[in-house]
Order: structure tokens, then C-alpha cells, then sequence
């Protein structure tokens, strides 16, 4: 079965090249009756503006005729309209407007095509000083929602996920454990390539200072892998392409231990542009923690309670770089490479009481845990892109080759009133993970303004892991090696995919449409034990997304998409491992996949310079899986995982970016839904539901031409699972950033967590067993972040897919 899996993939790719090969023969038609189209870009950098206003007038008396919005490649089609003489107005927010006053229709099978439209940007002078427009925190698109990072003062010197804080649809608890619309299952991209690491830990890795924006892709189309239940976040990273040698240095440093520093050199040339960057991040965040454990076996109730101190503690260092080759006008090729690792330490003293009823024995000790985990990466990209001289029409094919390796040790001691050990347990897990990965994809342009997309992804991965547990031995004064919990597990992935995609417009209303298929071999095997599993199966995900312009800048958007979350290695690994004196977790081999069925709808709405957006979404995840608990042993839980039933999520998300005055900008986001899972968990039915809303917001004033102070306000509601429940919370951080020598250099003071509101309260309670945990950080938590600018380092134009090329607020 597995030498076969190659015949799938290369029957796959076949058929795909055959699929694009017949479309390439497809012509364009031309546009007819009372139709006026065109394409509408920026002035100085040629990329499209979405969004940008296209409006017609009657020459002789100025009545408005009909009006429209542009779409992400920057083109309008306006229909329906009658032969007569008329006046397009084009206008868009930060640039000056444009009138073409010469459109003549003659009759009403004549189409005006106003070629491409150049708008510059408008820029008022004052003293000697250029004042530009400010690119808002938060931009939305048609499928997603585009987050501005150096707008994000707050999070400056953090990392990806302080940014993800003050976003619509994520919510980041106080671990820094990041949910899209209340999942932790979702898909991270970096540059649009998937990460070697877990989300959570890549997300913890990237500084800010070196992330372009964010994309949130919750409802992606069928050119996307559709794993993740929640949808896709995309990372893109800052790369430079002005002419020259420029670049980017960031430093931080905090109280309790915290500083970092990154860097990003370019050195661009007429058909060669050359990047490298690297980071490194050294924070510790002291906290505390409080434990009350009960369980039930038989006549006796046994309890547990415990506080104490922790201390999470991690290191990060990065390095990146990359060749962009352009080998002539339709052909660029890149060469990129990530190489990185990650240190993190908890460690954590406590003091425990230990009792039963009946009974009047009262056991009291203290426990000494730790955990340190590490692991290095590293990934090999290269991209290539034709493009056959019209736009949209292109082909391009990725491959990435990528390992990573990781050691984590975990110890637990319990000591008595005389300080000799009374129990301990040591586990060790290790193991490297391989993987490949490549696609290629064809764009071709239809009828103008319909594209027709196809492609084909391979993924092939393999992986070892080890597990040894080792318990002491207070006779001997020793560990003892436990082969009855120590295991070798081999995992070999193989996932095959297809998919096309049609999209186009019809008058003021654009339609998507597309379908993918993928078939996914999974063999898993337990070394020496004579034990594996396989999976093989196809499934298919149909996407659909559809939108209308309505008059005065409003806009509906709909869309569907079907979804996968397959189980991670360690969720089927069929032994137990234990975790520390009271927690013991295990796999599970039957676990299925979660399909999800998502469903949005939204509106948009431009009032100048300020702007207002509204979604409604549905989804239902068939197969729910949830890490459940039950009494392993006398005070020992045992965690596991488990398909408990199906749970449904229906709610609101609405964001409103007004600009009060010149100085004063508020950003307000919101999102309310009601959350319900039902199913069954170990024979007995069960229903949870809650109402869930958080809100955030975020307020920036612009003191002086070159001061901004920064406030950020957030609140998440409680949210409940099938066995429990989290508490809300709210969190208030500030930030001042003042630009000096001709904004060479810039420092920025910041506060986070500034009156120590939060903090994480979990209940789980289920048959014959109560837990509740608590634990925060210590605040608020203090950084200053220096970033030095030479030779007039810009972002990269080509980043902003809505063509808005924006500089900083202030140029001198």
C-alpha cells in the first residue's frame, strides 16, 4: 500500500496538468451591450486597489446613473446602461479622485473599456512636512480579514500572538494558547507556506517587529488545505524590494528577565533581490498556581488542594533568508530557508494537602515539578512563478523540504515534612519528524473579469517518537526504569489532492466556486509491540463564496466551506503516559476525524474614512473531539480523547474603525455567539450550551506629528466544553511610541496585563470526579523596544494585496 500511494500521486498530478492543459485553450470574449469596465491601480507602485469607489454620472445634468466598488484585482464592470453621454468618477480613500468625462455609449450593445486607471496619492503639505494617509489596524476583504502589525503599538516588542490579542475572531487565553472563533484547531500559514511547528509554538517564535500583517482566512477557498476546523491564519513577514542595500533593527527589554532583538537586511538589484533576518527572544514570566482535586471511589471521597509558585520560561533564536531570482519579465524563481529552535522551562514549587472522608488523616508535602522542552527546524522553500504575459494568467509550483527534532523531560517530586523524597516519576519523549511538500497551480483569465483555477498538493510525512518513563525508588534512592509505560511509535503520512476553482463577476454580483479532493494514507506502528492502525480514505470539500455590490459603498458576502481536522499523532497513540503524580494521559486509535460545515454572512460599509462590518456565521463539526477526564486511581486523573457527538456555533461579529478627528482613532470589535455540543461521553447522553461575547477595544491618539499613545482594552466571556467550564476575564495594555532623528529611530514604552485581571479559572467535573485550577502571571508586564530604520527601510509594496501602498503617518 505505501509504494502505491506513489501511483495516486502521480495519476493525480496527470490528471491535473491534462485539467489546466485543455483550459489554456479556453479565449477570452469580449465585452458587449451598455457595459463601462476597467481596472483601477496605484499611481507610483501599479498594484490594484480593492474597494476603490467607480461612479457614473450624466454629463448634462450630474444625476448619479449607477455606481460600484472595485474588486481585489482592482477591476469594476458596470452594466445595464442605457446609450447617452457621461462621467466616471473614481475615488478612493487617501488618494486623489479622477473624472473621466468623455464616456459615450451609443447603443445598447456597446461596451466602454476605460483601460487602466492610475490614482495618486493624495499628500498634504505643511511646514515643510508630508503628511500621508495612516493605514487603518484592521483591513477587510472580501475573504479575509487583513491585520496591519505596525499599527498594533501595544504589542510591539511581543510576538505574534500579543498582536492576535486585539484581533477580530481570535481569543488568546493567559498561556498565550491561541482560538480562531472559539477553536484552537486551526491552520498557520507563514508566506503562505505551512509552518514546520505546532501553531501555537510558531506563533510564540515570531516577533512582531518582524510580521507585515496577518491574515484571517476563516471561510478559505478549495485552493486551500482545508485542515483546521476554524480556518487559516496567515503570517506574512516584512521583505524589502526598493533598489539598494536597507534593513530593520529591532531590541527589547523588560522586568523579570525579558529582552530580544531581530534584524532584517535586503540588498535589491535590477533582477536580484537578496533578504536575511534573525531573531532571538529570551522572556520569563513568574505566576502562581492553585490546585483542588476531588474524586470518588466506592464509600470514600478523596481530596487534594494545592498552591504555590511557577515560572514559565522560554528562549527562541530564528534565522531566514531567501533569493528572489527574476529571470526575465514573465519568470521569478525563489530560494528561501528557515532555520530556528525553542527552549521553554516551567518549573513550579508547591505546597499539598491530602485527605479522605471518611478518614482523619491529613497528608501534607510538597511537590517540586519541571519540564523542559526544546527542539530545532528547519525548512528549505523553493517557488517558481510564469506568468504568459496577461495578468492572472500563471502558472506556479512550490516545494518545501523540512525536519524537525525536539527533547522534553518532565519530573515530578513529593517531598515530607523531613524533605526526603516520597514519590517521583520522570518522563522523556523524543523523536524527529520529516516532511515534503509541493504543488502547482494554474491561473487562467476568462471573459475578461472570470479566472478558472486549478491544482494539484502532495504531502508526505514521517515521524518517530520515544517515550520513557522512569519512577524512583525510595528503598534503592533511585529511578527505576518502567518498560511497561515506554513506548516507540513510527507515524508515515501521505495526503494526495486536487482541486479547481472557478470565479467571475456579473454586474454587481462576483461568484466562487470550487471543489477539492484528497485522499489521506495514514500507517501507524508500535516498534517491536506487533501493533498498528491504518487509515485510508477519501473525502471531498465543495467551498462556495458570492458577493454584491450594493449603491453607497455597501456590500454582501456569503460563502460555504466544508472542513477537516484530523487527529494529531500523539491523540491515537493507544499506551499511557504519565504526565505527573495526579495526571496520566492516553491515545485513541478509534478517534475519527471532525468534518465542519461553516456557513458566513456579511456586510460591509464605507463612510469616508471610517468604516463598519457585520458577519453572521453558522458551523457544525460532526465528530466532535474533546480531551475528556475520569478516575484513573485514588487522586489520579486520567485524560483522553474522545468523539463526543456534534456541537454547533452561531453568532455575530461586528467591527467599526472611526476616525473621531486627525488626532483621535477608535477601533471597536465584537462577537456574540451561542455555543451547544451534544452527544454522548462514556454511555451517557449529554447537552452543554453557553452564550459567549467578547469585545475589544482598541483607541490611538496622535499627539504630535510624530508621538501616538495607544490604548487597548479586551474582555472574553466564560465558555464551557462537554466536561467544563472557563471563567471570563479582562485585560487592559497601553503604549506610548515617539519617532526621533527623522524616524531613523523609535522607541515605544509598553504595558501589558496593567491591573493583573488575567488570569485562567477551569472547572472540569464529570462522573466521580471534581477539578478546579487557577493560576495568572505576574503584572503588569513592562518592555521598551528601540527599532532603528537605515536607509529608509519601506515595507513591501507588492504585500498589500489592495494595492494601498501606505508609508508611516509623518515623512520629513
Amino acid at each position: 500500500m505505501k509504494w502505491g500511494m506513489r501511483n495516486y500521486g502521480m495519476l493525480l498530478l496527470i490528471l491535473t496538468l491534462t485539467f489546466m492543459a485543455s483550459g489554456s485553450f479556453a479565449g477570452a470574449q469580449t465585452l458587449s451591450g451598455g457595459v463601462v469596465a476597467g481596472r483601477v491601480v496605484d499611481a507610483q507602485s501599479g498594484s490594484p486597489l480593492e474597494y476603490a469607489n467607480v461612479l457614473v454620472y450624466d454629463r448634462e445634468d450630474g444625476t448619479q446613473i449607477t455606481g460600484t466598488t472595485t474588486n481585489k484585482e482592482g477591476i469594476f464592470r458596470l452594466t445595464g446602461i442605457r446609450p447617452g453621454a457621461y462621467k466616471v468618477e473614481v475615488s478612493f480613500m487617501g488618494y486623489y479622485p479622477l473624472t473621466i468625462d468623455t464616456v459615450e455609449l451609443a447603443s445598447t450593445d456597446e461596451g466602454v473599456r476605460l483601460g487602466t486607471i492610475e490614482l495618486e496619492r493624495a499628500v498634504l503639505m505643511m511646514e515643510g512636512v508630508d503628511v500621508t494617509t495612516d493605514k487603518p489596524a484592521v483591513e477587510f476583504k472580501i475573504d479575509k480579514k487583513v491585520i496591519n502589525v505596525s499599527k498594533h503599538y501595544t504589542a510591539t516588542s511581543g510576538t505574534a500572538v500579543d498582536v492576535l490579542e486585539s484581533v477580530p475572531s481570535v481569543t488568546v487565553d493567559v498561556e498565550g494558547n491561541v482560538t480562531l472563533r472559539g477553536s484552537t484547531n486551526f491552520t498557520l500559514l507563514i508566506d503562505g507556506r505551512p509552518t514546520v511547528l505546532e501553531p501555537d509554538d510558531a506563533l510564540q517564535q515570531l516577533p512582531a517587529s518582524s510580521i507585515e500583517n496577518i491574515e484571517i482566512i476563516t471561510n478559505p477557498s478549495a485552493k486551500y488545505d482545508p485542515t483546521g476546523i476554524a480556518g487559516i491564519i496567515n503570517i506574512v513577514m516584512r521583505k524589502q524590494r526598493s533598489q539598494g542595500t536597507n534593513g530593520i533593527a529591532n531590541a527589547n527589554i523588560g522586568l523579570d528577565d525579558k529582552y530580544g532583538a531581530d534584524f532584517l537586511l535586503n540588498h535589491r538589484m535590477d533582477k536580484l533581490n537578496v533578504y536575511f533576518g534573525a531573531n532571538f527572544r529570551d522572556e520569563a514570566h513568574p505566576g502562581s498556581i492553585l490546585l483542588d482535586n476531588r474524586t470518588t471511589s466506592g464509600d470514600t471521597i478523596s481530596y487534594i488542594s494545592s498552591s504555590g509558585d511557577m515560572r514559565w520560561h522560554r528562549k527562541f533564536y530564528g534565522l531566514r533568508g531567501g533569493i528572489d531570482i527574476y529571470l526575465s519579465a514573465s519568470d521569478v524563481l525563489n530560494l528561501a530557508g528557515r532555520y530556528g529552535g525553542r527552549n521553554m522551562e516551567n518549573t513550579a514549587d508547591r505546597e499539598y494537602e491530602e485527605w479522605s472522608v471518611p478518614g482523619d488523616t491529613h497528608n501534607l508535602y510538597v511537590s517540586e515539578t519541571g519540564m523542559d522542552h526544546g527542539h530545532d527546524y528547519y525548512s528549505l522553500n523553493t517557488d517558481y512563478t510564469h506568468t504568459f504575459g496577461v495578468k492572472e494568467h500563471n502558472l506556479k509550483g512550490h516545494a518545501m523540504l523540512s525536519r524537525r527534532s525536539g527533547d522534553e523531560e518532565s519530573s515530578t517530586e513529593l517531598f515530607d515534612e523531613n524533605g526526603l523524597i516520597t514519590y517521583g516519576v520522570l518522563t522523556r519523549e523524543k523523536g524527529p519528524s520529516d516532511r515534503l511538500r509541493a504543488n502547482i497551480d494554474y491561473s487562467l483569465p476568462l471573459m475578461d473579469v472570470n479566472i478558472l483555477e486549478a491544482g494539484y498538493q502532495g504531502s508526505m510525512s514521517r515521524s518517530t517518537d520515544s517515550t520513557e518513563m522512569f519512577e524512583y525508588d525510595t528503598i534503592a534512592g533511585e529511578y527505576e526504569f518502567r518498560p511497561e509505560f515506554s513506548h516507540a511509535i513510527e507515524y508515515d503520512d501521505r495526503i494526495h489532492s486536487i482541486y479547481g476553482l472557478y470565479k467571475g463577476e456579473w454586474g454587481e454580483f462576483g461568484y466562487q466556486a470550487g471543489m477539492r479532493g484528497e485522499y489521506t494514507y495514514r500507517f501507524i506502528e508500535l516498534v517491536g509491540e506487533d501493533e498498528s492502525f491504518e487509515i485510508d480514505r477519501w473525502d471531498l470539500f465543495p467551498t462556495a463564496h458570492i458577493s454584491y455590490g450594493l449603491p453607497r459603498e455597501n456590500e454582501v458576502m456569503a460563502s460555504y466551506t466544508r472542513r477537516i481536522n484530523r487527529p494529531r499523532g500523539w491523540e491515537l497513540e493507544p499506551f499511557m503516559t504519565w504526565m505527573d503524580a495526579y495526571n496520566v494521559r492516553t491515545g485513541n486509535p478509534a478517534l475519527q476525524p471532525e468534518y465542519i460545515n461553516s456557513y458566513e454572512l456579511g456586510w460591509q460599509k464605507h463612510f469616508g474614512r471610517n468604516f463598519l462590518s457585520l458577519e453572521g456565521y453558522y458551523r457544525e463539526t460532526e465528530n466532535k473531539v474533546e480531551r475528556v477526564r475520569s478516575v484513573y486511581d485514588e487522586n489520579v486523573i486520567l485524560h483522553s480523547v474522545e468523539n463526543v457527538g456534534t456541537d454547533y456555533s452561531f453568532g455575530a461579529e461586528a467591527m467599526v474603525d472611526w476616525e473621531l478627528a486627525r488626532w483621535l482613532n477608535i477601533n471597536l470589535t465584537g462577537d456574540v455567539y451561542d455555543y451547544r455540543v451534544e452527544g454522548m461521553l462514556y454511555g451517557e447522553p449529554f447537552t452543554r450550551e453557553s452564550f459567549n461575547w467578547n469585545t475589544r477595544i482598541n483607541t490611538t491618539f496622535k499627539i504630535t506629528s510624530s508621538t501616538r499613545l495607544q490604548l487597548n482594552g479586551i474582555y472574553y466571556s466564560p465558555s464551557v466544553s462537554s466536561q467544563g467550564r472557563r471563567e471570563g476575564f479582562y485585560t487592559t495594555n497601553a503604549a506610548v511610541r515617539q519617532d526621533l532623528w527623522n524616524r531613523k529611530l523609535s522607541a515605544t514604552l509598553q504595558l501589558r496585563n496593567i491591573f493583573g485581571t488575567a488570569r485562567h479559572e477551569f472547572t472540569s467535573e464529570g462522573t466521580n470526579f471534581y477539578s478546579y485550577t487557577e493560576f495568572s502571571r505576574k503584572s503588569p508586564v513592562v518592555m521598551l523596544t528601540f527599532t532603528f530604520n537605515f536607509n529608509r527601510y519601506r515595507p513591501d509594496r507588492q504585500r498589500d494585496e489592495s494595492g494601498e501602498e501606505y508609508e508611516e503617518e509623518v515623512i520629513f
